[in-house]
């Protein structure tokens, strides 16, 4: 190229970064947007554009009709001349004919409209190619430079980009300054119209992962392998680490020479503190690591099917509070790091424990066979009563005692889970099938009910708990303000009374509608053709003469959002239907007074991850709604059956609230 075309093409490549044929393209785009413009072509006449990117000459090809008289030049061609670039052309044909032009007699409408499709195409382009580049970066570390802070987030240039890190994503007490470099971790990147919107974080637990592998090369050659990460970041963490490879100490290798690598890391990370321990396949040996440095007497795993894994862990007196820890943070990290939740109990609470209770079951069998062990833990405790000196071997004896008493327990919970397994066994086979494939948004109650259960996932599980045991259901639904127990009944009665077919295939269909309007959404959101893009330009070079238009960042009208007409739900009648109360069960399968010991430290998620849990939650909170707003269940005082009423959608697409569709039971 030789003209003022090839400077443009070689400036706009070199400034902004992107590939000669990407340039090329947008060039020619704009050329066919200026000459159709510039000579009012009609949308539906075809323009195309050529560059020569060696000589820079242009050439403009457009739609033409083979007649034998031209009448009008700018749709019409003769024969001859048609030949001239298809020989095999008839008359009434259609052909491609190249025109001739200069772009520097082109009007100032015509060049604005080629500006405005260069820009967007170049935009595009850019915004393209920077996803591109840091989709591939998810999941790593970048080092970012502070370019902002507020109260919400810190905004940080990664070079052609920039990312947002979040307050909730953020180190405690971490202060960022203007112009400051720090290392951040790559949470999310996706797209936008304003190019990739990079979520970066420096509290998440894959961070430390990074960092870890940054810093021991035996993580990175695959020699060691992090089995698991817990994590409350600018606080302290827990790292569970394996070998792979004989030889390899995997503690050691993480710790380095005189601790030389775990302390960049924490110098990394504001002196957060790291506990690197062995990871362990027995559960009793990782428990008993996971809660180091404190000593463990013992650890016995109660797998009870409705609570979950519960394991109670056996420490001597002086050691309750280091295993704990400060707030509850020790035996916290420890139960995310093992997904066990911990019961930790001193030995002291459990022998008084025990020996006031020796005459009550599981105890009053067990007594008989170590009466010398319990009379012997008699005169210990005596003598810490009257606060005498107790010797070493005595404290031993209390917790060999306190073993023992703890695996009583023990066998007492294993045989009432059995107990308990049957029977929900039994009760499951009373049930129909439909049952568990029922959602819980068929339920006829509010949201706070349907939120308290979702660990329940179908109808079917809600059913099978409530009767197996009241109170298991209830105690889930017990902080929610009204009545919530009698709601949930209320909703039950009317499920059983339903035919539970019909009411799986409305389900189904209602699934299928949001499907389809799921599907409809994405579509408006995708972006316009680049035809409709050219129009689009041409449209608003046009309009910015006549009116006054409020314009975005990339040249497009402003539309103000539509308000939404809200939709008046429908009450719907009580239904009462009498649910056969369980048999009552002489064992009980839960110990009291497990919420009340300042040992527990039950399994929370990592923090780093619940605002994402939040956003996905809310979304499917607002199709829970939805569901409910177009699906009622009521009573037809006419017949006394339960009528399933549905709302369907009018023609103009919005819900009708007098549209419905009956469905008997």
């Amino acid at each position: 190229m030789s003209n003022e075309l090839q400077t443009a093409f070689n400036e706009i490549a070199q400034l902004r970064e992107l590939p000669s044929e990407i340039v090329l393209d947008a060039l020619q785009t704009a050329l066919v947007s200026a000459f159709r413009k510039d000579t009012g072509a009609s949308a539906a006449q075809a323009i195309e554009a050529e560059i020569d990117p060696a000589t820079g000459h242009a050439k403009v090809f457009v739609e033409k009709e083979v007649v034998d008289e031209v009448y009008s030049d700018a749709t019409e061609v003769d024969l001859e001349r048609a030949r001239a670039f298809d020989p095999a052309v008839e008359l009434n044909d259609v052909v491609m004919v190249q025109v001739e032009h200069n772009t520097s007699t082109f009007g100032r409408i015509a060049a604005q409209t080629a500006k405005q499709v260069i820009l967007q195409k170049i935009r595009e382009a850019e915004r393209s190619a920077l996803y591109d580049e840091f989709i591939n970066r998810e999941g790593d570390l970048m080092i970012g430079t502070v370019q902002s802070t507020n109260s919400r987030k810190v905004t940080l240039s990664l070079g052609r980009a920039e990312a947002d890190l979040p307050r909730s994503q953020q180190i405690p007490g971490e202060r960022y300054r203007t112009h400051e470099k720090i290392r951040v971790y790559v949470v999310e990147v996706s797209k936008s119209s304003r190019g990739p919107q990079i979520l970066v974080s420096r509290a998440h637990r894959e961070m430390l992962h990074r960092l870890l592998e940054y810093e021991v090369p035996e993580i990175y050659n695959g020699q060691v392998e992090v089995k698991k990460i817990a994590r409350e970041a600018g606080h302290r963490s827990k790292v569970a680490v394996a070998a792979l490879q004989d030889g390899i100490d995997p503690v050691g290798a993480c710790v380095g020479m005189r601790g030389i690598r775990i302390q960049n890391i924490v110098k990394e990370l504001h002196n957060e503190k790291i506990d690197v321990i062995e990871w362990n396949p027995d559960a009793v040996q990782f428990i008993t690591k996971a809660l180091s440095p404190a000593r463990v007497v013992g650890v016995f795993l109660d797998n009870n099917p409705f609570e979950g894994k519960t394991a109670v862990v056996l420490v001597p007196d002086d050691q309750l509070s280091l295993a704990i820890g400060r707030e509850g943070q020790n035996a916290r990290l420890a139960a995310k790091l093992t997904g066990w939740r911990i019961d930790i109990k001193s030995v002291l609470e459990t022998v008084q424990t025990a020996l006031d209770n020796l005459d009550a079951p599981p105890l009053e069998e067990w007594s008989a066979p170590h009466s010398d062990l319990i009379a012997e833990s008699l005169r210990i405790m005596e003598k810490r009563r009257l606060e005498l000196a107790v010797m070493p071997e005595e404290f031993k004896s209390l917790e060999r005692f306190a073993s023992l008493i703890e695996e009583r327990m023990q066998e007492a919970r294993d045989a009432a889970h059995k107990i308990y397994i049957h029977r929900r066994d039994n009760v499951r086979e009373t049930l129909a099938p439909t049952l568990f494939e029922l959602p819980l948004d068929v339920l006829d109650v509010s949201q706070e009910v349907l939120d308290a259960l979702e660990p329940y996932e179908n109808i079917g599980e809600v059913m099978l708990h409530h009767l197996i045991d009241e109170s298991i259901v209830a105690r889930k639904i017990a902080d929610i303000e009204g009545e919530p127990t009698a709601e949930l009944q209320a909703a039950l009665d009317s499920i059983m009374a339903a035919d539970l077919d019909q009411l799986l295939a409305e389900a189904i269909s209602i699934e299928e509608d949001e499907d389809e309007e799921s599907e409809a959404e994405l579509a408006d959101e995708q972006p316009p053709r680049p035809e409709a893009e050219s129009e689009a330009a041409e449209t608003d070079a046009d309009e910015a003469e006549k009116t006054d238009v409020v314009l975005d960042a990339f040249g497009q009208p402003v539309v103000p959002e539509e308000e939404e007409t809200p939709v008046e739900e429908v009450v719907t009648p009580e239904l009462v239907l009498a649910v056969p109360e369980p048999a009552p069960e002489a064992a009980d399968q839960r110990r009291d007074g497990r919420d009340e010991r300042p040992g527990e430290a039950p399994f929370v998620e990592e923090d780093g991850e619940k605002e994402f849990e939040l956003e996905l939650r809310k979304g499917k909170t607002q199709r829970r709604k939805d569901r409910q707003k177009r699906r009622q269940l009521v009573l037809d005082e006419a017949s006394g059956e339960v009528i399933a009423k549905r709302r369907r959608k009018s023609s103009r697409g919005n819900w009708d609230e007098e549209t419905w569709e009956d469905y008997d039971y």
